[in-house]
């Protein structure tokens, strides 16, 4: 499959990405206001936004693949091996 020409994606998916850049700087923008926020600052979930966030701009490629690595659990391979209901 040939990948979308760079100008053409751009026209494609600006508006969506400006969209939800905005709802992620409106997210941050309320927890920042929470008179506990300063708590906030060791928390294992704003550390894995920040890391999600430096992935955004200092990536060259891959910044899905590495955001989706940060947001999920590590492999453990003794999961079991779900089975189907009957």
């Amino acid at each position: 499959m040939t990948p979308l020409p760079a100008l053409h994606a751009m026209a494609a998916y600006y508006l969506e990405a400006r969209c939800r850049l905005l709802d992620v700087a409106a997210i941050l923008d309320r927890i920042g206001r929470g008179a506990d926020a300063a708590t906030l600052a060791e928390d294992p979930r704003m550390q894995r936004l920040r890391e999600g966030m430096q992935a955004l701009l200092n990536l060259p490629g891959g910044r899905a693949e590495e955001i989706q690595r940060i947001f999920s659990l590590p492999y453990d391979p003794a999961w079991s091996i779900p089975q189907p209901q009957v």
